[in-house]
Parts: C-alpha cells; sequence; structure tokens
C-alpha cells in the first residue's frame, strides 16, 4: 500500500480546517491523515473505522482540561471535518480505565456489570464543549471510545483494513499476524467493541508498550504515534507487509459450477429478485416495504459467485462486525438461471427467499433464547444476494445504501478469495455475530438515518427536465424516492437533475420510440432494480381546425400525446409483473379531453383517448396490483402553455394575465407544484384506480360526469 503522506498537502489542510478557530492544530493534522485513510476503501469503507488525538483546549468560558477528541460514530472518513469529532474530557474517561485495570475479581465483576445505559451515559456526561457549534451537532462518540481513551497515546487510527481480515480471519489467524508483523503488534483476540475490549487492549499494551499497534482479531487494527504522521505511516507499513504476506501465498483456482448456457440478463433478473426481497407492511394489504438494488460484477466477483464451494464460502458470515449492520451476516444466494425458463428463476428465487427467511428466524430465536437479550427481531430479508454467471446485488432502503453494501459486498469477495487462498476463511460466531447485529450501540449509527413515505420507491417521471414534470419530480424526491427523469434534452436533464440534487437517473428518451422507451426502462432495472410508478406526463399542444388539419399533424400529435402513454404504461406494467409487488402508473391526461377548446381537436383527441386509457389499464391491470390514474389540468405556466401563449389568449379575451390565468371558480392560478401535490396524492392513494382528477381551480365545464 503506497504511503500518500505529503507535507505540502499537510499545511494546506491544516490552513483549511484551522480558518475555524475552534479547531485546533492538532486536530487538523488527524483530519488530514484521517482523509487519506478513507481514500482506500480496502482500509475503511462508509463511516467505518475512527481516529482520535488527546490535546489540551479550552471551553467556551476558558475552562482547559484534557479532551480526547474521537470521530464521531458512522461519519465517513474521506470526507470528515474538524466539526465531525466529539470532544470527552479525559479524566474521567481515563479514572474509569484505571478502575478495571485492577486485576482483582471486583473489577472483573464491574467489568461483566457495566452496561450499554451506563456506557452512553458516561459518555454524554463527559461530552466537552469547544463551541455552540459543536455541541450543536450531537455527534455521537465512537463505540470505540474507552479504547481510544485507555491508551496513553496522542494519536490513535483505527481501520477494518482488508488485509488484516483476510489474514486474521483464519482458524491460526493469530499466529499467522504474529509472524507477518512481529513483535511490533500486539494482538488483542476477539471482544465485543466496548469497555472488554478497551481493557483487554490496555492488559496487551502495557504487557509490551514498545509496539507500534494493535491486532484485533477479526476485526481491524489500530496504530498509534507521537503525531498524525507515525501513526498514520505505521499503518500504512503494517498493512504493506499483511498484503505482501497474502501476495506470496497466490491466487487458488476455483472451480466453476456448470452454468445454464443461456443466463438472464441483469434488466430481468434484478426485477425478480427485487419483487422477492419485499415484506408486506400489514397482511393481506399489498402495501410492500420494498428495498433498491445495486448490480456489481467484474472477473473477481464472477470467480466467487460462480466457485462450486459459493456455499460453503460465503455462508461463514462478515469479513469484520462492523459490517454486519449493514448487510447482515450472511448474503442470500440464488440459483443459476436459464434465461429460456423465467417462471421457474422466479419460483426459485422465491424459495430462495423464503429459506432465507426461515434461517434467519431460526438464528434469531436460537441467539435470543441463548444470550437472554431482550431485543425484537429486525426484518429478516437479505442484504446482499449472490447470483451465479452474473455478479451480486446490494440492497438497501435507498439508493445510497444499496450502494454501500454493494461496495462491502464486491470487497468481501475478493478478501474471502484471498482468505480460501490462504488458508480457510472463518469469521466470529453466530453468537458473537447476534451480539453485535443487536446491540444498540452499533443500532444507532442505522437509526440516525429518516426513511420518508417514498423510501425503496423508484419513480420515474417523463418530460421532467422543466414544468410539471420538474415540479413533480422534485415533490416525490422530497418524500424519498430514487428518481428517474426522461426527456428529449441532455442538457436540460442534467439541469434539472443538478436542481434535484441526489443520486438522480436521467435518460434522454424520445418517448415515441418503442425502442428508446424499452432501453430506459432496461436502464432502470440496472441502476435501480426495477420501477414502482410511473408519471406518464409528455405531451405538446398540437393545433388546428380539425376539419382542415393535416394527417401528418395528427398523427404527431397521436405518437406523442397518446402512443408515447401506452409504450411508457406497457413497458412499466412488463416490468411491475416482474417484480410481482403491483405498481402505480399515472397519466397528466388535460381538461381537453372532457373540455374540447376550439381548434384543438389535434391535441385534445389523443387526450382523450389518454383518458381511456388510464381506466383500461385499471381494469385490465387492477388483478395485477397496478393502480391507473390520471389527472386532468388546465392553465399551467410550462412548455405547452407559453408565456407567449398567455399574453396571446388573455388579449384575445380582453382579460389581464393574471386574470386569465386565474380564470377558474375559485378565481386563483393553479401552479405545476399543485399538479405534483396531486400526482403524490394519488401515487398514496392505495385504494384507488381508474380516478381523473381535476385539477384548474375549478370548471364546471371540465367537471367529469
Amino acid at each position: 500500500m503506497q504511503n500518500l503522506w505529503n507535507d505540502n498537502d499537510l499545511q494546506n489542510s491544516v490552513r483549511e480546517q484551522c480558518s475555524s478557530p475552534e479547531i485546533p492544530a492538532e486536530l487538523a493534522e488527524l483530519v488530514y491523515a484521517s482523509r487519506l485513510l478513507g481514500s482506500e476503501s480496502s482500509l475503511v469503507m462508509h463511516g467505518g473505522g475512527n481516529t482520535s488525538v488527546k490535546c489540551e483546549l479550552a471551553d467556551m468560558v476558558g475552562n482547559r482540561a484534557e479532551v480526547l477528541l474521537i470521530k464521531a460514530s458512522g461519519i465517513d472518513l474521506s470526507r470528515v471535518t474538524g466539526f465531525d469529532y466529539t470532544p470527552l474530557r479525559l479524566g474521567p474517561l481515563r479514572k474509569l480505565g484505571e478502575l478495571f485495570s485492577r486485576n482483582d475479581s471486583a473489577s472483573e465483576d464491574a467489568l461483566r456489570r457495566f452496561s450499554t445505559k451506563e456506557f452512553k451515559y458516561l459518555l454524554l456526561l463527559n461530552m466537552f464543549s469547544l463551541t455552540d457549534h459543536i455541541s450543536e451537532q450531537r455527534l455521537t462518540p465512537s463505540i470505540e471510545t474507552l479504547l481510544h481513551s485507555f491508551l496513553p497515546h496522542r494519536f490513535i487510527l483505527h481501520t477494518h483494513s482488508f488485509a488484516l481480515l483476510t489474514i486474521s480471519n483464519q482458524p491460526d489467524g493469530d499466529k499467522l499476524c504474529r509472524e507477518t508483523l512481529t513483535d511490533s503488534f500486539g494482538s488483542v483476540p476477539y471482544i465485543k467493541p466496548g469497555i472488554g475490549l478497551a481493557h483487554s487492549a490496555v492488559v496487551v499494551y502495557e504487557s509490551n508498550p514498545e509496539i507500534k499497534g494493535l491486532v484485533l482479531q477479526k476485526h481491524g487494527l489500530v496504530t498509534f504515534g507521537s503525531t498524525a504522521e507515525e501513526a498514520y505511516s505505521r499503518m500504512i507499513d503494517a498493512v504493506s507487509k499483511l498484503e505482501e504476506r497474502i501476495a506470496s501465498a497466490g491466487r487458488k483456482t476455483f472451480p466453476s459450477v456448470t452454468l445454464p448456457f443461456s443466463i438472464a440478463s441483469v434488466e430481468v433478473t434484478a426485477p425478480v429478485i427485487r419483487g422477492a426481497c419485499v415484506e408486506e407492511k400489514f397482511p393481506g394489504t399489498r402495501e410492500y416495504r420494498q428495498f433498491i438494488l445495486d448490480f456489481r460484477t467484474s472477473e473477481t466477483i464472477l470467480e466467487y459467485v460462480n466457485s462450486a464451494d459459493l456455499a460453503r464460502m460465503s455462508q461463514k458470515g462478515a469479513m469484520t462486525p462492523d459490517f454486519i449492520i449493514r448487510t447482515k451476516n450472511k448474503p442470500l444466494v440464488v440459483p443459476p438461471h436459464d434465461a429460456e425458463d423465467l417462471p421457474g428463476f422466479k419460483n426459485a428465487v422465491l424459495e430462495s427467499v423464503q429459506r432465507y427467511r426461515q434461517e434467519y428466524t431460526d438464528y434469531f430465536n436460537a441467539q435470543q433464547h441463548s444470550s437472554g437479550m431482550q431485543v425484537t427481531m429486525l426484518d429478516t430479508l437479505p442484504r446482499v444476494v449472490l447470483v451465479p454467471g452474473l455478479g451480486l446485488f446490494g440492497l438497501g432502503k435507498n439508493a445510497a445504501s444499496a450502494a454501500v453494501n454493494a461496495d462491502i459486498a464486491a470487497c468481501t469477495a475478493s478478501a474471502i478469495l484471498d482468505a480460501e487462498s490462504l488458508g480457510t476463511f472463518e469469521s466470529i460466531s453466530d453468537r458473537e455475530a447476534f451480539e453485535i447485529e443487536y446491540w444498540d450501540m452499533e443500532q444507532a449509527k442505522m437509526n440516525k438515518v429518516h426513511h420518508d413515505v417514498f423510501a425503496g420507491k423508484v419513480v420515474m417521471v417523463t418530460g421532467a427536465a422543466s414544468g410539471i414534470g420538474l415540479a413533480t419530480a422534485k415533490a416525490f424526491r422530497q418524500k424519498g424516492a430514487e428518481l428517474v427523469i426522461l426527456d428529449l434534452s441532455l442538457e436540460s436533464l442534467e439541469r434539472a437533475a443538478d436542481e434535484l440534487g441526489g443520486n438522480v437517473l436521467a435518460i434522454p428518451c424520445d418517448v415515441t420510440s418503442r425502442t428508446a422507451v424499452r432501453s430506459a426502462f432496461d436502464a432502470v432495472c440496472r441502476r435501480f432494480g426495477g420501477v414502482d410508478i410511473v408519471v406518464s406526463n409528455v405531451g405538446a399542444a398540437l393545433q388546428g381546425r380539425i376539419g382542415e388539419v393535416s394527417d401528418e399533424v395528427l398523427r404527431k400529435s397521436f405518437e406523442l400525446n397518446f402512443f408515447s402513454h401506452q409504450s411508457i404504461a406497457q413497458e412499466a406494467v412488463r416490468i411491475m409483473k416482474l417484480q410481482g409487488t403491483g405498481g402505480v402508473l399515472l397519466f397528466n391526461v388535460s381538461k381537453q379531453a372532457v373540455n374540447p377548446g376550439p381548434d384543438f381537436g389535434p391535441y385534445g383527441l389523443p387526450k382523450a383517448a389518454t383518458m381511456f386509457l388510464v381506466r383500461q389499464y385499471a381494469l385490465d391491470h387492477g388483478r395485477d396490483g397496478i393502480r391507473s390514474n390520471g389527472i386532468n389540468a388546465d392553465r399551467i405556466r410550462s412548455g405547452l402553455l407559453t408565456e407567449e401563449m398567455i399574453k396571446a389568449r388573455s388579449t384575445a379575451r380582453g382579460l389581464s394575465e393574471k386574470e386569465y390565468m386565474a380564470g377558474n371558480l375559485l378565481q386563483l392560478e393553479v401552479t405545476a407544484e399543485d399538479v405534483a401535490e396531486a400526482f403524490v396524492h394519488l401515487a398514496l392513494e392505495t385504494r384507488t384506480t381508474g380516478s381523473i382528477t381535476t385539477v384548474d381551480g375549478g370548471n364546471i365545464a371540465a367537471a367529469l360526469r
């Protein structure tokens, strides 16, 4: 592993951090070292690992104290700043360490009785306010705080190095680590993070104070030093030695299973898996909690998932306890699937998921009984799915968490192959995994994330670069949906995506082309695993007297204002049926469908057909759990009703533009945001289908009878 330390970069980073007077120079140096660690995914991943520094600081009223500054729980090291560190008074924490360091029965008894609640109270009582800014952050101190407190070193770094885990997660892991790192590192047997691990680490350190760090067996690697550079360099040097030891063993050849001649594509596989990995919110409601999928494949991943020994290797457990709260301890393995037998594959996946859920329930019941822990079972669904012949999927309640789980699974695949080449991969026991998975200190990391009503849902909006489409995309995004936006112009889509923020899939698409529409849905399945809600919004107000309009104009209008809706809906239904969890089709119709205007026949005729299309989908696909509803809007500022058109029509009617736009019973202008909220409302109406909702401020002539 390359040592990336650069003194010029360090000074620039220190100047950046110390531009805030609350950030001491020691912490600024630690931030630089921490970001270097965070840039290496083989060292830490997605909030894992922690770093600390001890220094003397003054609080807001000038009282000085020796303080431990430790990275807050769940903060990503690659993006950490000085304000992501929790300050704690060091004196009381060290006194606790001295209490437990006595080698007598009283201290051992106290160690056993030191509860999680007491641990949290202890940390909260000793939090040290540097500024109002820091105190308002309400950062949770790391669960490794006591380890960092009890050890005397100024700078301490802790990673979950995959090289260390590859070697330590062996039946003779302790011996292998000692041979590789010699006596320069102490070895701590696996113990759940907290007071017990901190106590054991101190015992190992005090037996040889010359060590440069600690191997936490089946957990991670700790280095320390008097400077941030010293602690960082020791980490890189140790990991390099571990990597060299792994490389010297070579990569074993793993025999592959016999795969079907034709493997189903990701576009077909993903919706099937996504539909199988759900649970009803309430029995019999057909309202599901769903996951977003993130697909990964590579030569290494395929070597892993295609291995004839996959079932044994993959079910041994996680590489490090830190991953368990995200990915669960074990992934789901589905059987190889033949592209020519889709029904057989769907049944095989459903059976595999049901078996996984039962095995998880059995694991929970057995471990709860043996441990005596009074906890409630989490959901029984997998967070990683391995698919022979294809790759792997990470599953999460949003796209970000799905990507994290896929990252962990991809790195785990490589590490297990290395471990099996070196010897035999061995994880912690089921009992130890259970104690981590259901430890409230670990669960607190995940419970920080708020999930809104559309979490786990994928929403596609067409014509989303502006107007009603963009407003609708914003409304669904605000309620937690993953977004797919379609429009003709890539440039306009990119602007819309920037405005929406976050993980948006923007697809340039001519919705009058069935091929382009099919490709767009394939891209959605590759990116998110499927689709749940489709807002078919595209339209153009082509005009002309119906007795004089050309066939070309009328056919063009039907292609855009009717057939595009049919293409979008038909492709959506195909994916929704693969998932088997229902779905929502929403159509932007128009008041023209029931209240045509003069010279607007080319627009109104296909819109009337689209209104009946809404009802036909409700009639034909209600049995599939697919709801179909539409909105009739009127006088909305958009690409259809431009400023020039508003001016011309208001002038023709002898009205001001304001009077024209508010020409309804409520005398209020209706906005794109009003239409967007109506789409969101219909998406949430689980018992409504075949409905047309008017959003026009009140127009009796356009009211449905």
